[in-house]
């Protein structure tokens, strides 16, 4: 149980191979980079893939890897991943409404230059996860359609059947915000979940499904939809298949699933829940979804954090 009000929102805090990969690709030591994420699994390895290019220089450094070997699958991913982030930068999380003509015209051509990179290396590289991962999140910012948002999906899956990054960007597809409906994201959410091994962290899906359905809500129903007897219930299964199971582990997305759980029994006031979750990450925890209640992150978490943490006590 953490005694500090220390918030540790860098995913290289919980995962060291995000570390490890971002100093290696600051010294430019590609083949060290390569070390590091062959040898972990597809999920693990798309996510570090996912958060390890956040690094100055990084988009110099993997086009020219890619200029030497443009087979090289995990540069395209890195580098894909990278551009899209730029991209996403300059748009913001902002509503349609509110993100400026010239925002979306510098945002989509980022997703141009990401998707000309990927296309490539997926014709290069068709059995690799992290890049059709990657195309999922570009073909979402690009609005290419549900159809082929599933059919990238449908490669991840083939290959890599749980794994979490690919599934939290189809989620965020089949959300009413982006393609999708309620109808369509709360069924395939649980049949992930109940897909994977008891313990594993999908269980999170169902959980990030509920907090997206909150936040479009109207002030005054939110709370009280996350607060209704089917909802919690799913959210109880859920925690219990994956956070509160004795098999969960530490597998890449355990600090995302705990956080994320973290988050929704705070707001449904089960403090019991919360503290078991918060002991369990320490100091560490997410930006998402904690930024949904604002600007300071860790300041709701150290919030939140303390008194159930403190009800627990008692």
């Amino acid at each position: 149980m953490t005694g500090s009000d220390q918030v540790l929102l860098d995913p290289a805090d919980a995962y060291p191979e995000v570390r490890v990969v971002r100093e290696r690709l600051a010294a430019r030591d590609w083949p060290a980079v390569r070390q590091v994420v062959d040898g972990l699994p597809p999920a693990g390895r798309t996510m570090v893939l996912r958060q390890g290019g956040f690094v100055d220089g990084a988009e110099q450094l993997l086009r020219e890897v890619l200029d030497r070997d443009p087979a090289d699958g995990a540069a395209a991913a890195m580098l894909g991943f990278r551009l899209v982030d730029v991209g996403w930068k300059i748009r913001t999380g902002a509503r349609a409404e509110y993100v400026s003509s010239q925002q979306f015209g510098e945002f989509h051509d980022w997703l141009r230059r990401a998707e000309a990179v990927l296309i490539d290396g997926a014709a290069r590289n068709p059995r690799d996860p992290a890049i059709w991962s990657a195309r999922l999140v570009s073909g979402r910012g690009l609005e290419v359609g549900l159809a082929e948002i599933r059919r990238r999906y449908d490669k991840v899956k083939a290959l890599d059947p749980h794994n979490l990054t690919a599934q939290f960007h189809l989620l965020q597809s089949l959300c009413p915000k982006w393609s999708g409906s309620w109808d369509q994201l709360h069924p395939w959410c649980r049949e992930e979940m109940l897909a994977a091994p008891p313990g594993a962290v999908q269980g999170v899906l169902v959980a990030e499904a509920h907090i997206e359905h909150w936040l479009e809500l109207p002030p005054g129903t939110d709370t009280a939809y996350l607060n209704g007897g089917p909802v919690r219930a799913e959210l109880r299964e859920a925690a219990e298949r994956s956070v509160l199971h004795s098999d969960f582990g530490r597998d890449h997305g355990w600090v995302e699933a705990a956080s994320t759980f973290a988050f929704v029994f705070s707001l449904t006031g089960d403090r019991r829940s919360a503290a078991a979750l918060f002991a369990l990450l320490g100091d560490l925890a997410t930006k998402h979804p904690w930024t949904y209640l604002g600007d300071d992150p860790a300041g709701h978490i150290r919030n939140h954090r303390r008194r159930a943490l403190a009800g627990v006590a008692r």
